[in-house]
């Protein structure tokens, strides 16, 4: 589970995509207007964040609207807290 996480994490686009959800719910075209880079990467972004279940989507008439989902960030966050602890033991 959190090895999907975390290879989602390591992309820097991905990231910026999270970021920008964690402002605002957005459809896929929102979120391309925003980078440098085409429509079907930014697509492909969203498509792994899904996977890992960082985000979630709603589809609205023709769009596909996307959020985070803050659960799986609460899960991971729990994960790295758990070996900080264990690092101090």
């Amino acid at each position: 589970m959190h090895d999907g996480i975390f290879r989602a994490l390591a992309d820097p686009t991905r990231r910026r995509i999270l970021e920008l959800l964690a402002k605002r719910d957005a459809t896929a075209g929102e979120i391309a207007e925003r980078f440098d880079i085409g429509f079907p990467a930014v697509s492909h972004h969203l498509a792994i964040l899904r996977a890992a279940n960082l985000v979630a989507s709603t589809r609205e008439g023709q769009f596909i609207r996307y959020r985070l989902n803050t659960t799986v960030f609460q899960q991971a966050l729990h994960y790295l807290t758990t070996i900080l602890k264990k690092s101090k033991d």
